[in-house]
């Protein structure tokens, strides 16, 4: 039985009106993202040092307790040692970001891996990349520019702990905290680059910057053409559950499976935050909505009140559906994969991780919901745990337990 917090919980959805169902990739949609961008990003981040594809967990104990087929989690808590799927986008994004400036310093063509060789040290020292985060971007952005040997500022709100603020910091990174939610903290960043001639490396895209947020997402192809290739040759899931926050992540998925799978894809269910819940409520408006954050949720990472319009330009066409969860499902979710069901290996999975899983496991409990999602016995579902303890201590106090202690039960 699933615990009461998810039967008696509900979730606010809105089935996409302009969603295009069962068609091929739209032409038009290969300028935002294209599989040759997808192919490029595989074959520079898989050559990085320490590459490694992160596991993809399949969980029948709990697919059995939600009466469905199969769950399949692809678990990003390992990646390059950051706990986040993000260290594939803001790091691949500040290396296409180098390259450009050695090229406009060396004038003529280089190649990505260029950017690794010492000759270009000092250039790349006058170069700095600068952006906002609730953690995990940040992080990527700041190892990327260790990584490559240039500057970094990163800013962050009020509310980003501690915990996340200085694993920035140990990759050299200036953090700069300011008043205010996420979106002020993209502001605040964006007029001191400006005024500095630095570089903004965003995993959001807006009107006139573009180019870098492609790159972010198609680092992000990375995962789901992992995790793709790790399913079972019968898997043919049925549903695939993804965060929201700006959408990058989301539209980049969505991207990659529509391009591969066609008409074949399955229904591509969108979760965020009831507090930051900006594109669902873009879907039921129609075009991209600004909220405000009135109340920070615990899932940090999702807490965005503006929609990337890149990522829009994607899910506006290719979502089915975009779902609202509150935070009341977010600890025992965590705590449902810490301790593992019926046998299934415990998963360490941190507060943004388990959106996807919260929605899921209310629309299993719920026979109306199970009804409209089309979620039954023969039901195989896709999940992202896109960030394992990223603050260790706020996974201990939600859990109840420390991360070494979930992780050698």
């Amino acid at each position: 039985m699933l615990d009461d917090v998810f039967l008696e919980s509900d979730i606010v959805r809105c089935a996409n009106p302009r969603a295009m169902g069962k068609v091929p990739y739209p032409a038009h949609l290969e300028s935002v993202l294209s599989d040759s961008m997808f192919a490029q990003a595989r074959a520079e981040i898989t050559r990085w040092p320490d590459y490694q594809p992160t596991p993809l967990h399949c969980l029948p104990g709990l697919a059995d307790r939600i009466g469905i087929k199969r769950v399949f989690l692809k678990d990003e808590s390992t990646r390059f040692g950051l706990g986040s799927f993000k260290a594939l986008g803001g790091a691949y994004a500040v290396q296409r970001l180098l390259r450009q400036e050695l090229q406009r310093a060396e004038g003529k063509e280089l190649s990505l891996r260029s950017v690794n060789d010492r000759r270009y040290d000092q250039i790349k020292k006058t170069v700095t990349v600068a952006t906002a985060t609730d953690g995990n971007h940040g992080r990527s952005v700041a190892w990327g520019a260790h990584m490559f040997g240039c500057q970094c500022v990163i800013y962050i709100h009020a509310e980003v702990s501690e915990g996340r603020k200085a694993a920035m910091e140990r990759f050299g990174a200036r953090v700069v905290r300011i008043d205010g939610n996420y979106d002020d903290s993209v502001r605040q960043a964006a007029a001191d680059a400006a005024r500095n001639g630095w570089f903004i490396v965003s995993d959001t895209s807006y009107d006139g910057y573009t180019d870098l947020p492609k790159q972010v997402m198609a680092g992000y192809g990375v995962m789901i053409h992992e995790a793709v290739r790790q399913l079972p040759a019968d898997a043919g899931c049925t549903h695939v559950f993804v965060q929201g926050g700006v959408g990058g992540l989301a539209a980049a998925i969505c991207s990659y499976l529509w391009q591969n799978m066609g008409q074949e894809k399955p229904k591509f269910i969108v979760v965020e935050p009831d507090l930051a819940d900006c594109l669902l409520r873009s879907a039921i408006r129609g075009e991209p909505e600004t909220i405000t954050i009135k109340s920070e949720t615990i899932m940090a990472g999702l807490s965005c009140g503006e929609v990337s319009l890149l990522a829009w330009d994607i899910l506006s066409l290719g979502a089915d559906y975009f779902v609202s969860i509150p935070d009341v499902l977010v600890a025992p979710s965590m705590r449902l994969l810490a301790d593992g069901v019926a046998g299934d290996p415990p998963v360490v999975a941190g507060e943004s991780a388990v959106a996807g899983l919260a929605a899921l496991l209310v629309m299993a409990g719920n026979p109306a919901l199970r009804d409209e999602f089309e979620i039954n016995r023969d039901s195989k579902v896709l999940l992202f745990a896109t960030e394992g303890a990223t603050d260790p201590m706020i996974y201990e106090q939600l859990v109840g337990r420390k991360v070494e202690t979930v992780r050698d039960s």
